[in-house]
């Protein structure tokens, strides 16, 4: 269902967004992804990149990731906890979270993690769903409850700022793609 919902309910942003995340990753860069779910950004990383870890902790889903990339030998899938990465402190030149922070009970935890394996001059990238206003809010996310995908915070683009600011993380820049409903990556680089 989560593939349909990435298909055609939100199809051009999804498009855009995993076109602009690839687009910051280069091409000799080891990568881990973080809540891969179905593969959309794992299968575009995979076409033209060195080596990517994609994971996630729901296995079914990691599954249909796996088989939506069963050509590509450069990568490589692991079931793990975005909050307790088994992998050692600096081990990715880019590491990315995509549209799963929003999902996870303790995203504090999360972000120390994705930070804590990236390695000193790579970046985090952290594409999330936002909401246009308060009413779109309400509505997607009751919406995607019905699908499965509970959403633990309904971000707009000025509580995803504030999200970052309050546990003290410097985003070098923030990329929007726009329509039904807006991705906003944002990007930090690790100094």
């Amino acid at each position: 269902m989560k593939q349909n919902v990435e298909d055609t309910f939100n199809g051009k942003v999804n498009r855009d967004i995993v076109q602009y995340v690839a687009n910051m990753i280069d091409s000799n860069d080891d990568v881990l992804e973080c809540g891969c779910g179905t593969g959309m950004f794992s299968v575009k990383i995979a076409k033209r990149f060195k080596n990517i870890t994609s994971t996630d902790l729901a296995e079914k889903i990691l599954r249909h990731a796996q088989k939506k990339c069963q050509n590509y030998s450069n990568i490589e899938f692991a079931k793990a906890d975005i909050t307790h990465l088994e992998y050692a402190d600096e081990s990715f030149d880019k590491v990315v979270a995509g549209n799963v922070i929003h999902l996870v009970d303790s995203p504090e935890i999360a972000m120390g993690e994705l930070i804590r394996v990236c390695k000193k001059g790579g970046k985090v990238i952290i594409p999330t769903y936002i909401m246009k206003s308060k009413k779109t809010s309400s509505v997607a996310a009751f919406f995607f409850n019905i699908l499965g995908v509970n959403f633990k915070e309904a971000f707009n683009f000025e509580t995803y700022q504030n999200f970052f600011k309050s546990m003290g993380y410097d985003v070098s820049h923030y990329y929007t793609a726009e329509r039904r409903m807006p991705c906003c990556a944002a990007i930090i680089e690790k100094k």
